[in-house]
Formats: structure tokens, C-alpha cells, sequence
């Protein structure tokens, strides 16, 4: 996280230890046979390797006592509490592919959410660390040794998505879902507004009380932190506390302009990637719009920004390029940090681009071919990537971090199929709290409401999608009930190609084509009521 990452120094230190052989189902066990060499993967079986391959560390390398996830692999008795929800959700997605067995998952968060019952809390959170074998907390800086409300909404995050997917009738099931609410509900979000300060606060211990005086001020990796509390069904905040400490924060405003992108709220640049990962595994930001940003293209500006900076801005010695780019927090060769734009040393973070595969998937498709392909054995092992890499230190990683690790395979499948949006949306709690937020679903006008494009070539730049074998287009409409057209014009201007035709309701729509179209350049045109609404121009590969 933005404020705190810079104390990773300070670990729990215990004896290594190894993980159960007896690993069923894992998914890290059998390589993609869509292969022909490791130049020769679809795009298809490329996102199948590198989503099962990293959920493997979730699932191969958890602590055998507790079940969670270590903070990572140099300190395996160290386990980590918003990676292990970072997790949770990646096991759901493991089932759902296939490559983990429903049943030992089941088992799995059994073993897990029997564990968090037990360890101490601190007013219903837990703390940032905890040791895997005892569920003693751990010290994640000299005062940080309670509660940390933050990490405890990264874990309430994958276990509110497990509680949603595993709701079958028989009794593992029910046992599951009834202790994840017990977890849910014993959470104390009220008490962490500090005697009713009108603030909500990241920490609180025992032994040093509020010491750390950590007010959760936006916009940062904590949405997710304030929703939740929002949507508690038995300790909500007041709403009035968001609007004092999150939207009233010193950076939640911006309306600045970088490297052609206008960023509405937000540090400068946006700051490091995880801003747009941690609190969208779950909030999906093609629902969400408020009176100061929509949240979707936020999240995609803030994308290209990184990018864009990389590309054009980055001394030339960070060798960087459109397949090299993506800076969040993670190691690096002097520790660990977070990296953004204005802080940057030229590490390159594989999670950065590759949890942002919904909101760029063309670009990230590049820069994942590379860190495949280009990079090699250098960056890839057992569990996917490596942490980091800086091509100017000539530095690699050798160690996977499950905070890093976590969003990768849990974004792609939001990109693929939409999974965990579509599970944790559709809860009523989560849609009161966003209710109690003042954030809602956006209307927009007649076009194509989520393309921001790339600032330097004006278009929008689109993949087949692996699983479809076609393009995907949304556009919106707001009347209803009017006649809609939706086609391409090639370079020349000459050919018309219709997409779509007809009446339609209002609302948000996704055209798929492109069976035989030739890649290239178009323009896609919207019209409705005799004229056109929108058009946008579309770079097809």
C-alpha cells in the first residue's frame, strides 16, 4: 500500500518450513499443452498458463496449519491477510476454470475461515500479518502490531466472492458460507471512526492505541475499505464519514492533465497501478459513477498514464518500450517500494500491466508476450512471474509476493469473463453500500461509453478476444425503443460493414464480430434517430 509498503523490511521471522506434498488438482502441475515452444501459445493458452500457474502459489504454497498465503516465498511462515483474499478469489477462479477441485477448495476454506475465527482481533480486524501456525500478529512496522483495517477489507473482499460461488445446499457448503458471515458480521468498521471522530482510521493496537494516527484518505487502494464499511450489515460507518476522510481528503481532487490524459481525482500521475487493482477485484467500474469521476474510465486513463510515461517521458537508460511498462509497489534492488511516475527507478512490476488486462488488454497483451517470451526464465518459474525486474540494474526478482501475485489471475478472468465482478455486484449488501456512497450506475449518452483512446494515435486499439476468436465493442443507447445502426467504414471511407441494426432498449450494450475481417484500421460509426452519435477509430490486430 501507498503509505505503508516502505516498513516491508520488518518480518516475523520463524523457521522455514515446507508445504504439504499432498496437493490435489494443482494447478501449477500440468503445463498448456497449446504449445509449440514458449513462442508458440495462443492468446488463449498464454492467459490459461500465466492464471493457473500463479493461482498455484495460492494453492500449492499455503500454510499447511492455517491455510492462508504466505507474504511471500522467502518467509513462508509469514502469512498475509488482504494477499490471502487476493487469494481466496483466485481459488474461486481456479475452480472455475477447472484446474482446482470444488471440493478440496471447499475443505481448503474450511481449514482457513476455522483459522481466522480463532487468532486474536482487534475489534473485529485482523492484523496485516499474522504467524500461519499460532495466528499471532506480527509486526509490520514498529507500532503496526493490531489491527489493520485495510488488509482486513482485502480479506473480507475474497471472502464475501467465496460466499457468493459456493452456494451449493450440501453441508460443507452452508458450513462455508454461515462462518464467512459470522466474519463478516463480527468485523467492528464502526469502531475504527475513533470514538465517532467523523474519520476512519487504517490502524489500532492494543499496546499503542491510535499511535499511528492513519486516517484512510482517498483515492487510493482503499475504496474497497470504505464500501465495505458501508455495506456492514451489523457495524456500518455513517455515511458522512466517507465524505469527511475519503472524498474530503487532501487527494482525493486533481483535474490535472498528464501526458494527455485528464485525471478527476487522485495523486498525481494516479500514483502506483495497485490504485486501479485492489479495490476494483470486486468493485467493478463499469458500474460505478459519482458526482466527482466514473470510475471506468478513471481506472483506464490512469492505465495509459503509466503507460504513456514509460514510453515517452522515462530516461532512455530504464529501457523501456510499449512491451516494458507498468509501475506499482513491489521489490526492487534496493528493497521494496512503490513506483509511479514520479518515482521512478526503472523497475518494472509483471503485475502492474497484466492486472490491468481489463482496462488495456491489447497493451497489456504486449507487454505479457514480452515478459514471456522476451524475458524468459529470468521472470518466470514455478508460480507464474517473478515479482519484479529492472532492466538497468540488470536486476530480477527471485521471489513471488502474494499482494503482486493475487491480482494477476483474478483480473485477467474480470477481463475474460467478468467472474468476481459479476459475484460480488450482485449482492445486496455491496450495492447498498455503494448506494451509501453516493456512487451509482452511469448514464451515459449515445456512443461508445468505454473507450478512452490511446492519447498519441487517437483510436482505440483492439485484440481478439482469446476465448471468443472475435472483437468485442460496448456502446451505449440512451433512448430506448429508437432505431440504432452500429457499422465500420475502412481506411478509405468506401466500404460500410454493419455491426448491428435495429431497435434496441436503452441501456449498455456489446457487439462481438469480426469472423472475417481483415485487421486494420476503421471508424466505427453509431447512428441513431437519422444521424450519427459517436464514432470512434479502431486499430483491429
Amino acid at each position: 500500500m501507498a503509505v505503508k509498503k516502505t516498513a516491508l523490511g520488518l518480518v516475523c521471522m520463524a523457521a522455514a518450513i515446507w508445504i504439504s506434498a499432498c496437493r490435489p488438482s494443482s494447478p501449477s502441475a500440468q503445463q498448456n499443452d497449446d504449445s509449440n515452444g514458449r513462442g508458440g501459445l495462443s492468446d488463449k493458452a498464454l492467459l490459461d498458463t500465466v492464471q493457473r500457474s500463479t493461482i498455484g502459489y495460492f494453492w500449492d504454497f499455503a500454510h499447511p496449519v492455517s491455510g492462508m498465503t504466505p507474504e511471500r516465498t522467502a518467509t513462508p511462515d509469514t502469512v498475509t491477510t488482504g494477499g490471502t483474499g487476493f487469494g481466496i478469489s483466485c481459488l474461486v477462479v481456479g475452480v472455475q476454470r477447472g484446474w482446482l477441485n470444488r471440493d478440496s477448495v471447499i475443505q481448503r476454506l474450511l481449514k482457513m475461515t476455522a483459522f481466522l475465527d480463532s487468532v486474536p482481533r482487534f475489534h473485529g480486524a485482523w492484523a496485516h500479518w499474522m504467524n500461519g501456525a499460532t495466528g499471532a500478529a506480527c509486526h509490520f512496522s514498529p507500532k503496526d502490531d493490531g489491527g489493520d483495517l485495510v488488509e482486513t477489507s482485502f480479506l473480507i473482499n475474497g471472502l464475501l466472492v467465496a460466499q457468493q460461488y459456493f452456494n451449493g445446499g450440501n453441508a460443507p457448503e452452508t458450513l462455508l458460507r454461515k462462518r464467512i458471515q459470522h466474519l463478516w458480521e463480527t468485523v467492528e468498521w464502526d469502531w475504527y471512526t475513533r470514538n465517532h471522530s467523523g474519520k476512519l482510521y487504517w490502524h489500532w493496537s492494543p499496546r499503542y492505541g491510535w499511535a499511528m494516527n492513519m486516517p484512510i484518505q482517498g483515492f487510493n487502494e482503499c475504496l474497497i475499505t470504505y464500501i465495505l464499511a458501508l455495506s456492514s450489515p451489523t457495524h456500518p460507518i455513517p455515511p458522512e464519514v466517507y465524505r469527511n476522510t475519503w472524498t474530503g481528503g487532501p487527494h482525493f481532487r486533481n483535474g490535472n492533465n498528464y501526458i494527455g490524459y485528464t485525471l478527476k481525482i487522485g495523486f498525481p500521475y494516479g500514483g502506483p497501478l495497485f490504485f486501479s487493482h485492489y479495490s476494483f477485484l470486486g468493485l467493478d467500474p463499469r458500474q460505478m459513477q459519482d458526482q466527482y469521476v466514473n470510475y471506468w474510465q478513471h481506472n483506464v486513463r490512469h492505465t495509459l498514464i503509466n503507460r504513456a510515461y514509460c514510453i515517452v517521458q522515462a530516461p532512455a537508460g530504464y529501457r523501456y518500450s510499449e512491451q516494458v511498462w507498468g509501475l506499482t509497489a513491489s521489490d526492487q534492488p534496493q528493497g521494496y517500494s512503490a513506483h509511479a511516475p514520479d518515482n521512478d527507478n526503472g523497475t518494472i512490476t509483471p503485475t502492474a500491466a497484466l492486472s490491468a488486462f481489463p482496462y488495456t488488454p491489447y497493451y497489456s497483451m504486449q507487454a505479457l508476450r514480452y515478459f514471456y517470451n522476451g524475458l524468459g526464465d529470468r521472470l518466470w518459474g514455478a508460480y507464474g512471474f517473478y515479482d519484479a525486474f529492472n532492466l538497468k540494474d540488470s536486476w530480477f526478482s527471485d521471489q513471488y509476493l502474494a499482494i503482486d501475485e493475487g491480482t494477476i489471475p483474478v483480473m485477467i478472468e474480470n477481463y475474460r469473463s467478468g467472474l468476481i465482478w459479476r459475484l460480488f455486484m450482485q449482492r445486496p449488501d455491496i450495492r447498498q453500500g455503494l448506494q451509501r456512497a453516493g456512487i451509482g450506475s452511469p448514464s451515459y449518452p449515445t456512443g461508445f461509453y468505454l473507450a478512452v483512446p490511446e492519447r498519441q494515435c487517437g483510436c482505440l486499439e483492439l485484440m481478439r478476444h482469446p476465448d471468443l476468436g472475435r472483437y468485442r465493442l460496448a456502446y451505449y443507447v440512451r433512448e430506448g425503443d429508437t432505431p440504432v445502426s452500429l457499422y465500420l467504414r475502412g481506411k478509405t471511407g468506401s466500404n460500410r460493414i454493419t455491426l448491428a441494426e435495429g431497435k434496441t432498449g436503452s441501456g449498455a450494450r456489446e457487439i462481438v464480430f469480426g469472423d472475417s475481417l481483415t485487421p486494420g484500421i476503421y471508424t466505427a460509426l453509431l447512428e441513431s434517430a437519422g444521424r450519427v452519435r459517436d464514432s470512434l477509430r479502431l486499430v483491429l490486430h
